[in-house]
């Protein structure tokens, strides 16, 4: 089953064991996420994420201190940043793991805050904490960071997804980090807070793709507003032409359920009419009870979805060169012939980014690379499936193997017809881009 939109999978305790992840590709898992929020290096390398839980109730008592070798009390729970006392002041309140367990600060000390909880529940290790309309002085790029894209460099990872970006400085600074280590890893920017949708067009421009991070998006920016602040990121990404990926809270209910609830089929839905690439899992295949059914859903979804065109935020997209031209082109002269596909043949992956830029409607994009890098980070670009090929230099031979390949793909189908654009042309031919025949 095609389907332009992809799946993106965080792997956790559930789904650690290889065989699980077979059955996760086979039911159409795209690409593999490790949260190195919640990983060792030793766990991510053996893809195992493990927690402990602590239960808060309404109206208890408990301290908040910064996080050092120490141990204390178990009434407190000790956070990861050292501006934290400094940062809030009495009254302020404290959102943990996506604003399901909140505080208020009764008492500031010099090295705890005294808290009421406000909205209580078992609070899990590593995570998230915001402070809403609190600006955190933390670098873009922390020491723990700079250790975890050494590791993620060192073991040949194909994205990068950098936190709280708010600036386009931050992904500046981690692609020099890449630069300085000869390193084509891509940059997901995740956006946020208010600061990161503030600055959201010239990160897009600066970034390879961006995240919705609704979680804390939900959190530091107004909940009832976040459609729209989803629906500003996504028009970003399409007036770039800069992946997108919509997270969190996809199909929470299937943690604990097998089926998700209509609202949360409506609002994947949606995602997909805005034209996301990808739309990513979280809790739902890192620790819950159905992965398998989850992403079942999600291509289900996805399938009927895009029988209906994108709200056609793609019309914005910024054509600055030949290549723009000629992949939107390719995009028209495709849907108008009623093409079986579009061939793209590519060694950097350039070509086929462009053509998926301007959201082909039910045509697929069969992406022939000799890269292998390449054919992996392409999972992540929609209507794309990537074809690894050793040779695809385009004469009569490379030709053959690419229609034998199709031919398999459209084994039912006896004629075929695609559009070619071929990134192994100069933008100064006039021929880059034909009609073949199968």
């Amino acid at each position: 089953m095609f389907t332009r939109t992809k799946i993106i999978c965080t792997i956790g305790p559930a789904t650690s064991e290889l065989t699980m992840m077979k059955k996760m590709y086979a039911a159409g898992m795209n690409v593999i996420r490790i949260n190195m929020s919640h990983a060792s290096h030793d766990e991510a390398l053996n893809v195992i994420d493990r927690d402990a839980s602590l239960d808060l109730k309404l109206g208890d008592k408990v301290n908040l201190t910064v996080r050092d070798e120490v141990d204390v009390e178990t009434s407190s729970i000790k956070i990861n940043y050292r501006g934290l006392i400094d940062s809030v002041k009495k009254g302020s309140k404290i959102s943990v793991d996506n604003g399901l367990i909140n505080f208020k600060v009764l008492e500031k000390h010099d090295d705890k805050l005294l808290c009421r909880v406000i909205d209580g529940g078992k609070i899990g290790s590593k995570r998230s904490v915001n402070l809403p309309g609190v600006r955190i002085d933390l670098p873009s790029i922390t020491k723990k960071d700079k250790t975890d894209i050494n590791f993620a460099i060192k073991h040949d990872v194909d994205y990068i997804a950098l936190s709280f970006v708010r600036k386009i400085e931050d992904i500046k600074n981690l692609r020099k980090i890449l630069k300085r280590n000869k390193s084509n890893i891509k940059i997901v920017s995740k956006i946020e807070d208010n600061e990161g949708l503030s600055n959201i067009h010239p990160i897009a421009e600066e970034s390879d793709a961006v995240m919705v991070a609704r979680g804390d998006l939900g959190i530091e920016t107004s909940l009832a507003d976040l459609p729209n602040v989803q629906r500003r990121i996504m028009y970003a990404c399409s007036k770039w032409g800069r992946r997108s990926i919509v997270a969190t809270h996809l199909l929470e209910s299937m943690i604990e359920k097998p089926t998700p609830t209509r609202a949360e089929v409506t609002d994947v839905a949606n995602t997909i009419y805005e034209g996301a690439d990808a739309i990513m899992l979280s809790g739902e295949t890192s620790i819950g009870k159905y992965p398998i059914e989850c992403i079942k859903f999600l291509k289900s979804i996805a399938d009927r979805s895009e029988k209906f065109r994108t709200l056609g935020y793609e019309e914005n997209l910024i054509l600055s060169g030949d290549w723009e031209y000629l992949a939107k082109t390719a995009r028209e002269l495709a849907e108008s012939i009623e093409a079986d596909g579009i061939i793209v043949i590519t060694r950097s992956g350039y070509t086929a980014n462009l053509v998926s830029n301007a959201k082909p409607f039910n045509v697929p994009i069969y992406a022939f690379t000799n890269d292998k890098r390449v054919h992996r980070q392409l999972s992540l670009v929609g209507s794309v499936l990537s074809i690894y090929q050793k040779s695809i230099v385009d004469n009569k031979n490379n030709m053959s193997k690419i229609a034998n390949t199709l031919k398999k793909v459209f084994s039912k189908k006896k004629k075929l017809k695609f559009v070619l654009i071929s990134g192994m042309f100069s933008e100064k031919h006039s021929d880059a881009i034909r009609v073949v025949n199968f």
